[in-house]
């Protein structure tokens, strides 16, 4: 039995907290939560009857915890997973995994010199297309891989980013290239490999935030593909797609 902990009580700890807190993950339970907003802490904890902590020392200390789900705002990430690490947990953190090339490479080294396991959310993996996609892939049907594309284009108006003041943020959040469309990069990259170089462009459309919230990259792989990324949470009024394309 792997025992989890929650890092963060913020929107995304509904799912995390659901599937851990009710035994829908074979071999995994929830077993304490944190959140330096005590109120969300204690919210999620009196739903699943686990305790709630407001301060991450005393969380961290806990000695019935194997494992924590970092669900902080992105820029903190690095942060916490590596004061996880040092605890001795192993981490599952959510996406991005950080913000900065150089936090991710401490992130890393710190669970590798603690001996832990760190695992980075990327559920997208597992949706059926994609699934059926890589079987295909691993088959060979491609064949020679030509061009591979990914589409994000979706609504994200201004009180989406201002109900969090992390939100938009260079520091804390990035731009729709980091929170939106990352998991349709990390697919990108699944399917075609390494990035050898890279060009880019990128505006703030329609929203007033700090970061980016369109997007336009082309890609060259080191296996001699190439690829298009085209991020936008502009599309107004609602959400219009989100795709992956292979060409070979």
């Amino acid at each position: 039995m792997i025992r989890f902990g929650l890092l963060g009580c913020g929107r995304i700890s509904k799912r995390h907290s659901e599937l851990l807190g009710s035994g829908q993950i074979e071999g995994a339970r929830l077993v304490a939560v944190c959140d330096k907003v005590k109120a969300r802490a204690d919210a999620v904890a009196t739903k699943f009857s686990v305790p709630a902590h407001d301060d991450l020392n005393e969380f961290l200390a806990r000695s019935d915890m194997d494992a924590v789900a970092v669900l902080t705002p992105s820029g903190m990430h690095p942060e916490h997973a590596i004061a996880c690490a040092r605890a001795g947990k192993h981490v599952v953190v959510e996406k991005p995994m950080a913000l900065r090339l150089q936090d991710a490479d401490d992130m890393i080294r710190s669970c590798d010199e603690a001996g832990v396991k760190l695992f980075v959310v990327k559920q997208n993996r597992f949706n059926v297309p994609v699934v059926k996609a890589r079987e295909a892939l691993d088959a060979g049907r491609f064949g020679r891989l030509v061009l591979g594309t990914v589409r994000v284009r979706w609504s994200r108006d201004q009180s989406y980013y201002d109900q969090d003041a992390w939100r938009g943020t260079w520091a804390y959040d990035g731009g729709v290239l980091t929170n939106q469309a990352s998991h349709h990069i990390d697919m990108l990259e699944w399917f075609f490999g390494d990035v050898v170089s890279v060009h880019a462009r990128a505006t703030t459309a329609l929203v007033k935030v700090e970061t980016e919230d369109t997007a336009v990259a082309t890609l060259k792989f080191r296996n001699g593909a190439l690829g298009i990324i085209e991020a936008t949470t502009a599309v107004r009024p609602k959400d219009l797609e989100g795709s992956l394309s292979i060409l070979g």
